[in-house]
């Protein structure tokens, strides 16, 4: 299917390409992340091949991709966006430890060569938007807990000036202020007229799942795009467990790995659950009575609060909490 694999290894000022034409031409072509330099590259690649045969592959560093990325695909080049992680552990399965952008270009080319790649498309403008807001809240409520804990420790201190008591309490509201209008814009992006607005509603009506939880299913799963079964949606939450064994060796299930701040969500959004949602509250009370920890117990919650929330999504319908009920009936 494709002619060429270019790799791209993205910094924040610049960009180092590498290519092979199916002559076996190779091409080292190092840019600064411009306007200007991106229609360079996109020149120099359209004189070896077609966009359409061409597979470009870069890794998601921070936000620095996303520019050109976003004028790649414009350009009709195919691409595919990994995951750092995933990288990484291609490139010690070569055997390789020299590390510089011009060999992590040519091993971004090799992956794309040699793995079966899954495309990248650009999310519509409600994922960046619902995604930088999401992020700032967290940032901001980090520092509220942090003076929170400098201001109780401080209020201990038989010394401790009036005058930076009060800083650190006007900073607290101050905090508390600006998060308090990032959830009203969250709110307002996710009742308004958009791509995923459909899906927003359907999260919404699931009881346990509230505005943060929505919006962060939303832009960390791309809408369930990058989830074609609900086992995958776990599995990319970090709510599946896996197995540990070797041997004579029958090791703990563990959940660590996935999407961190998506389990968290969901894992905050499972104990809303349990006091609302009859439906998720008896399924926790079965699994305690039958030895499972209560800790455990809600992790196997919040994965069925996901699975319902991709079949609502995906199916395009509201929460019934007696749709098992009615098939049984029926």
């Amino acid at each position: 299917m494709f002619q060429c694999f270019v790799g791209i290894d993205i910094a924040a000022e610049t960009a180092v390409c590498y290519w092979q034409s199916p002559e076996g031409r190779v091409t080292n072509l190092s840019i600064q992340q411009n306007q200007k330099d991106f229609q360079v590259l996109s020149n120099s690649l359209l004189k070896v091949v077609r966009p359409a045969e061409t597979l470009i592959v870069m890794e998601a560093t921070g936000t620095y991709w996303l520019r050109l990325a976003l004028f790649l695909h414009e350009q009709g080049f195919q691409l595919s966006v990994l995951n750092p992680s995933d990288f990484h552990h291609f490139a010690l399965s070569t055997g390789q430890r020299a590390k510089t952008d011009s060999q992590d270009a040519c091993l971004l080319a090799d992956y794309g060569r040699s793995r079966p790649c899954k495309l990248w498309t650009p999310p519509p403008a409600i994922c960046f938007a619902l995604q930088q807001r999401l992020s700032l809240r967290d940032d901001l409520q980090q520092d509220k807990v942090r003076n929170h804990n400098r201001l109780h420790a401080l209020q201990q201190n038989p010394y401790a000036e009036r005058s930076v008591l009060q800083r650190l309490e006007q900073q607290i509201a101050h905090l508390a202020h600006e998060i308090k209008a990032l959830e009203a814009e969250i709110q307002e992006l996710l009742a308004s007229q958009h791509p995923w607005s459909n899906a927003a509603q359907r999260l919404l009506s699931i009881t346990g799942i509230g505005l943060l939880t929505a919006a962060w299913l939303l832009t960390a799963t791309h809408n369930f795009a990058r989830c074609a079964t609900p086992e995958q949606a776990a599995a990319y939450a970090g709510l599946a467990p896996y197995a540990n064994d070797s041997g004579k060796h029958k090791g703990k299930r563990f959940t660590r790995t996935g999407h961190a701040q998506l389990r968290k969500m969901l894992y905050m959004a499972a104990g809303s659950a349990l006091r609302h949602n009859p439906p998720l509250r008896d399924f926790y009370q079965a699994l305690v009575q039958r030895g499972k920890v209560k800790q455990l117990a809600r992790v196997a919650v919040a994965r069925k609060l996901l699975h319902i929330a991709w079949a609502c999504v995906i199916k395009d319908r509201d929460f019934d909490p007696h749709f098992g009920r009615q098939i049984a009936a029926a």
